[in-house]
C-alpha cells in the first residue's frame, strides 16, 4: 500500500501530472521535455527524479542522452497508466502539449527517415537476394502464436532490433516487447515506426548484443533476425541469448544458410557468409538449448534458414549464476565461445 500511496503522491503536481502524459505516448529526453513544457531543464530535471523515484517512470542511458517512460514493471506501473486515463483530453495544457509533442516528434521522424533513404537502396539491394520477407515472417508467426495458451509468449526480446519490424509485428501478442540495438541512428527510426504504430508495450534500448543490458531469465522469447551474420563471436551471441532465457523458453535465429556472395562480407560488413545447421546446433546445445526443427526458405541465391531452440523448464541456474553484476556475458558465454570457436569456424572468417 505505501508503495501505491507514495505513487500518488509524486504524481499530485500539475508538471509531473503532464510528464506523466507526455511519456505514455513515447519516449522521450529531458531535452525533449523541455521544450516541450517550455520549462527550465533543473526544473523538469527534478520532476522526473521524483516521478522515478516513486517508480512511474524508467530512466535509462543511451550514449550521452537519457531517456524516460512509463515504468513497465512493479505497483509503479499500474498506477501511472491509471493516472493517466484520468486525465481530460480536452484540457488547455494537455492540448498544447499534443501539438508540442507531435511536431516534436515529426521532426525526429523526418531525421530518421532521412537516415533511411540514405540506407535504402543497399537494404533494398539485400532483400532481393532472398526470399520475400512476408514468407519469413509467417514461418515466425507459426513458431510463435498469440497468448495465452501453448508455446506463447509473454516477454519478447528482439536482438538487433534494427527498424522494430519484429516488435511491431510480435506486440499484439505479447505482453511486452523489448529491441536491443547497438547503432543510435536505427533506434530513432524504430522509435518513430513504434509511434507511429502505437505500440505502448514496446521499447527500445541501445546495447551490445554481446553483453546485454539484462537480467537473466527475464524473457520466454527471444530472437536473433539476420543479425548473428555480423558478429565476430557468434557462440557468445547466442549464449548471451540464451542466458536472458526463462526455463521453458525459446530463442529463433533467422539467417542465411551457408553462400558464396564475398560481396556481402566486402560491401555490408557480414563477417560469415551464412551458417551451417549443424554449426548453430553446436553452438546452441553448448548454450544449454535443445534445438528444433530446422527450416529453410530458399531464394536466388539466399536460401534463409530458420533455427528454433529450446531451454528445458528446469536448466536456467547456470545462466543465472555465473552472470557479472552488471548483468552481461559471463562464464557460461566464454565457455561456449571457447568450446566451439576453435573447430565451428573455418579458417579466416
Amino acid at each position: 500500500m505505501e508503495a501505491v500511496l507514495a505513487a500518488l503522491r509524486a504524481a499530485a503536481e500539475s508538471t509531473r501530472l503532464r510528464l506523466l502524459l507526455l511519456l505514455s505516448r513515447g519516449e522521450l529526453t529531458v531535452g525533449d521535455l523541455t521544450q516541450i513544457l517550455g520549462q527550465s531543464q533543473p526544473r523538469v530535471s527534478r520532476h522526473l527524479k521524483l516521478l522515478c523515484e516513486a517508480g512511474l517512470l524508467d530512466r535509462f542511458r543511451e550514449g550521452n542522452r537519457v531517456f524516460y517512460r512509463l515504468a513497465d514493471h512493479g505497483s509503479g506501473r499500474e498506477v501511472a497508466r491509471r493516472l493517466v486515463e484520468l486525465v481530460p483530453g480536452h484540457d488547455a495544457l494537455v492540448m498544447l502539449d499534443a501539438e508540442r509533442f507531435a511536431a516534436l516528434t515529426a521532426a525526429r521522424a523526418e531525421a530518421a527517415h532521412a537516415y533511411f533513404r540514405r540506407n535504402a537502396a543497399q537494404w533494398d539491394r539485400i532483400r532481393s537476394l532472398y526470399v520475400d520477407d512476408r514468407e519469413v515472417e509467417r514461418a515466425l508467426c507459426d513458431l510463435l502464436p498469440p497468448g495465452p495458451g501453448p508455446g506463447a509468449a509473454r516477454d519478447l526480446l528482439d536482438i538487433g532490433t534494427g527498424t522494430g519490424r519484429m516488435l511491431e509485428l510480435f506486440a499484439p501478442r505479447v505482453e511486452r516487447a523489448v529491441g536491443i540495438d547497438l547503432s543510435r541512428e536505427m533506434l530513432a527510426v524504430a522509435r518513430v515506426n513504434l509511434e507511429r504504430a502505437r505500440l505502448g508495450n514496446c521499447s527500445v534500448r541501445q546495447g551490445d548484443m554481446y553483453q546485454l543490458p539484462l537480467p537473466g531469465g527475464s524473457f520466454d522469447a527471444v530472437l536473433l533476425h539476420q543479425v548473428l551474420h555480423y558478429a565476430e563471436r557468434p557462440a557468445a551471441v547466442l549464449a548471451e541469448a540464451a542466458r536472458v532465457l526463462r526455463p521453458g523458453g525459446r530463442l529463433i535465429v533467422i539467417d542465411f544458410a551457408p553462400h558464396e556472395m564475398e560481396e556481402l562480407r566486402a560491401e555490408h560488413e557480414h563477417r560469415r557468409l551464412g551458417f551451417a545447421d549443424g554449426e548453430i546446433a553446436g553452438w546452441l546445445r553448448v548454450a544449454g538449448l535443445e534445438a528444433g526443427e530446422v527450416r529453410h526458405l530458399p531464394g536466388s541465391p539466399l536460401t534463409v534458414s530458420i533455427w528454433p531452440a529450446y531451454r528445458p523448464p528446469a536448466d536456467a541456474e547456470p545462466f543465472h549464476t555465473e552472470m557479472n553484476a552488471a548483468g552481461g556475458i559471463g562464464t557460461a558465454a566464454a565457455a561456449a565461445t571457447a568450446a566451439v570457436s576453435a573447430s565451428a569456424i573455418p579458417p579466416g572468417l
